[in-house]
């Protein structure tokens, strides 16, 4: 229905009620047929829209009085009135029970838990009415419980907020004008959770059990408070001692989980929805203050869970002090590219980044993080680095310049894992301009070092250390699509061999000449010596800095090549599924996989022309046979076996590839015999063993 009106459009109110004036000269005409009518002149796909609200204004809309869409309806969906502290608890302040004590501090340690993994403060922690205003609490260890868990929370807030990698997914910082206790000290409320422990020691006699649990909590609760503050402090040593303090949190986890039937339980109460009806909690008394937005639903975890998530954040703040003993950047991104393997949650990961690079670009807040990327450069080139001074050139030295790179690179390793992969692919631009700033600085050096030493030779080293990170970066964005589950079937072929022919081929050559480079400055450091000593000194057999990552860099290749030609010769036996192209094709798809490396001069990117060239089968006389192709498959995957069984002091990842490689092996074979060649079954990519390479199962 539309209303026609002979009352002028400013004068019209945007009230929520029909201004009386348009109600007398309204004249109500319907107009359902002639919309109808005008809806079938538009073909599939059109839209029409007033120029002031498109697809980006309808996506952020909601459409008012619907409870699933406008979060202000859901309170008027409950029975009773909402009442806030005040109203509700306010004369409860004082002479709770101890199960009642220890209910509501578990309650609000879920609370904390739901708050870390991305759900808003005004759904979570502020649903508990005591935190609102605990200077009216009376209750010495609730009152220093509430203190203490503001205290966390403002905290956590302020790193997550500092390391900047978190996303609208993961956390959401806004206090919603609540006090984060910001009137009263660290120092006094560890004191006050201090004095509440003590005073429980004593009573520990007369209800043991109830009172050692609150007493646990409370222990907890200002270890966990400690360990926080200690992490904002600039010494290392603060970080030491917030290991030490983890530790005693963990001892107390299995007191925790053996107490929580002492607590009082939570009900459930149809009044409220599904949420959990506590004692000094309110589900909606926050409900007014949340954007106009949808709404996303805050599910409280559950005891059980709350400890289980403790234990895990304990662990991981536990990983993240011993970041202090990595002292070289390669070492670092190894370390933040293997804690963030775990996908670990915001708190720690901020915590990562902010114990790393403090304030003034600076590592561990002491050291500058130029230094650090000098002592890069000498290790994987042993370079004499002070010979790098340009005055006058105009080439800039190539620390300043990487800078930048390498400490966004670290930044991103801090994000989550789906958006790691996308900031990879941007990161890669910076990359190439650092390439191109490498190259000059090479050939800068090359001249120079033909004045000073005309017999040795200047092999690119800056050039390859930058080739080096831009192929760990490309390798990196390409396999964690696996890890995403992003990648389809049919496209694992074109995945599998950009790695194996192209990536990794580029990333051994890299190490090599590295490696090479490395071994040509000892013997010449060897030779200097020996004409400045006469005596006899024995030959140490020196460890190659690089031979591990060369080792496992040729494992990863084979496994890769294995899969390739296990996919080819899935295809050519009719058992990959693929899909019926309409509005694209493989090639929009593969250029779509490897966009980002456009931008990338080396290695150059392969376009999908070169690839089908490249991976044409019929260049072979005779072509291969999907027989030969398992074989080969099962002959690559013996190689990874047999690299990997000959690692010294294998890591938990090697063991893993091995657990994929052997029995891969055996289904190659298999196949290449002619086992169930003629079932159209598709098999099974099982990635449960290893994130980036499936055990294959033939049903």
């Amino acid at each position: 229905m539309v209303m026609k009106s002979s009352v002028e459009d400013e004068d019209v109110g945007w009230g929520l009620g029909v201004p009386e004036k348009m109600r007398n000269n309204a004249n109500w005409v319907d107009v359902t047929h002639e919309f109808k009518g005008a809806c079938k002149e538009l073909n599939l796909g059109e839209l029409l829209h007033d120029k002031l609200f498109g697809l980006f204004e309808a996506m952020s809309a909601i459409e008012m009085m619907d409870p699933k869409m406008d979060a202000g309806m859901i309170g008027n969906q409950v029975n009773r009135k909402v009442l806030n502290f005040e109203q509700t608890v306010g004369f409860i302040v004082r002479d709770l029970s101890l199960p009642e004590l220890i209910g509501i501090m578990d309650t609000c340690f879920c609370c904390l838990i739901t708050w870390l993994e991305g759900h808003s403060l005004a759904q979570t922690v502020f649903t508990c009415l005591y935190v609102h205003n605990p200077d009216l609490i009376e209750d010495p260890a609730l009152k220093a419980f509430t203190l203490g868990i503001l205290k966390v929370c403002d905290i956590a807030r302020e790193k997550v907020n500092k390391a900047a990698v978190f996303e609208e997914e993961d956390f959401q910082a806004m206090t919603y004008g609540f006090k984060m206790a910001n009137n009263v000290t660290d120092l006094r409320v560890t004191g006050m959770l201090k004095d509440v422990e003590d005073e429980l020691q004593r009573k520990v006699k007369v209800h043991h059990q109830q009172c050692l649990a609150l007493f646990s909590r409370i222990k907890f609760t200002r270890l966990l408070l400690t360990a926080l503050i200690a992490f904002t402090k600039k010494e290392t040593s603060s970080v030491s001692e917030a290991q030490k303090l983890m530790q005693q949190a963990a001892d107390l986890l299995p007191a925790l989980r053996s107490s929580i039937e002492h607590g009082i339980q939570s009900q459930n109460d149809t009044t409220k929805g599904d949420h959990p009806i506590m004692m000094g909690f309110e589900p909606l008394v926050n409900q007014r203050l949340l954007p106009p937005t949808f709404p996303r639903y805050a599910k409280i975890i559950k005891r059980e869970e709350m400890v289980n998530y403790f234990s895990k954040l304990i662990d991981r703040i536990k990983t993240v002090c011993e970041v202090i003993n990595t002292t070289n950047l390669h070492g670092i991104l190894d370390f933040f590219c293997e804690f963030s393997e775990q996908s670990p949650c915001v708190l720690s990961r901020s915590l990562l980044q902010t114990t790393f690079l403090i304030d003034n670009k600076k590592v561990f807040g002491t050291q500058p993080m130029q230094d650090m990327i000098k002592d890069a450069l000498r290790y994987f080139v042993i370079l004499n680095i002070n010979i790098i001074l340009f005055p006058n050139n105009g080439v800039k030295q190539p620390w300043t310049v990487s800078l930048q790179p390498f400490c966004s690179l670290i930044q991103i390793h801090g994000h989550n894992r789906a958006r790691q992969r996308d900031k990879l692919g941007h990161i890669l631009e910076e990359f190439a301009t650092l390439q191109d700033e490498a190259e000059k600085v090479d050939a800068a050096l090359h001249s120079l070092l033909m004045k000073l030493e005309p017999q040795r030779q200047h092999l690119a080293c800056l050039g390859t250390w930058v080739l080096y990170h831009n192929l760990r970066i490309m390798i990196q964005y390409l396999l964690s699509g696996f890890e995403l589950e992003l990648y389809s079937m049919h496209e694992y072929y074109y995945i599998y061999w950009y790695l194996s022919e192209f990536l990794y081929a580029w990333l051994m050559s890299t190490l090599s000449r590295a490696d090479s480079s490395q071994m040509a400055e000892e013997r010449l450091l060897e030779e200097q010596q020996k004409g400045r000593s006469s005596k006899k000194t024995k030959k140490k057999k020196k460890a190659r800095p690089l031979s591990r990552e060369i080792t496992m860099s040729q494992a990863y290749q084979n496994m890769c090549a294995g899969m390739y030609k296990t996919m080819i010769a899935l295809d050519m036996d009719g058992k990959v599924r693929k899909p019926q192209f309409e509005l694209d094709s493989e090639q929009v798809r593969y250029e779509h996989r490897f966009a980002p490396f456009n931008s990338v001069v080396t290695p150059p990117p392969v376009h999908y022309v070169q690839f089908k060239e490249m991976s044409d089968l019929k260049k072979y006389s005779p072509p291969p046979q999907s027989a030969d192709l398992y074989m080969a498959a099962s002959k690559h995957f013996q190689q990874a076996k047999l690299i990997l069984e000959n690692v010294p002091s294998p890591d938990p990842e090697v063991n893993r590839i091995l657990k994929v490689a052997k029995p891969n092996i055996v289904v190659m074979k298999l196949l290449a015999g002619g086992h169930k060649k003629e079932t159209k079954v598709l098999p099974e990519f099982d990635f449960s063993t290893h994130k980036y390479f499936p055990v294959v199962k033939i049903i």
